[in-house]
């Protein structure tokens, strides 16, 4: 296959279960849809668990030392969320969102553009935030297969088909942003070939899961977080881990 087949296929996953979910959610009622966003909330925080364990990763305690793991991952979230916030992006990503949301589906307003801008945000960040994304995306461009976003396809288009049915068109809409990103990610791959350590792979995926958290706070209702203005400490994580180690 070539270089980039992981992030098509996922793509195709997630335009294909939004589909489904398009036709079969009109015909369950709103306490349906309520309890199925609830159950991917609840998954979503169980998969950001999992993520976060990668902060006890053993190459990355060895890169950084045994008390500075933690700290990465804070200092990560501290200074990304600030380069986010002076940069707007959760507000740019729900701007990207009511544009997409004008373009696709015409004289709609109100609550049809909120609950659009929700599902495009909501399924945007899901979708692009595991550790999958990375990982999958970088091997995709280093040769190493698509294996990875194959595994990640399928859950995306299994999850996108309960984001449509509860949230509606957004979700399709999401499937532009996963092409960007996986797509960006692998040509990254496929750039500078294999240049980030395990240990830095271990802290991207560590903040990855604290920015899971945050969505799935958002899918449970509970605080609405602005993940959005977090995604930055994804690139911080790996810088902060070079200079550690460089610092030892």
């Amino acid at each position: 296959m070539f270089v980039g087949f992981g992030t098509v296929l996922n793509v195709a996953a997630v335009v294909v279960g939004s589909g489904l979910g398009l036709l079969v959610g009109h015909r369950l009622p709103q306490r349906t849809r309520d309890v199925v966003t609830d159950a991917l909330g609840l998954v979503t925080l169980m998969v950001a668990g999992l993520s976060t364990a990668a902060v006890l990763d053993a190459d990355l305690v060895a890169e950084v030392g045994g008390s500075a793991p933690v700290l990465v991952v804070l200092g990560s979230l501290l200074l990304g969320g600030i380069a986010g916030s002076l940069l707007r992006v959760e507000a740019r990503l729900e701007g990207l969102g009511g544009t997409l949301q004008q373009l696709l589906v015409r004289g709609a307003g109100g609550e049809s553009r909120r609950r659009f801008v929700e599902g495009f945000v909501t399924a945007s960040l899901l979708f692009c935030v595991g550790p999958l994304t990375i990982l999958g995306s970088l091997s995709d461009g280093l040769g190493q297969g698509y294996e990875q976003l194959a595994v990640k396809s399928v859950l995306d288009g299994f999850a996108s088909i309960a984001f449509a049915a509860t949230l509606g068109w957004g979700v399709m809409a999401s499937a532009l942003v996963v092409l960007v990103v996986q797509g960006g990610l692998t040509l990254v791959g496929l750039v500078v070939g294999d240049v980030l350590s395990t240990g830095a792979v271990a802290a991207i995926t560590a903040t990855g899961g604290l920015l899971l958290v945050g969505v799935a706070l958002r899918l449970l209702r509970l605080k609405p977080l602005p993940v959005g203005d977090l995604l930055p400490a994804l690139v911080v994580a790996p810088l902060l881990v070079e200079a550690v180690s460089r610092l030892r």
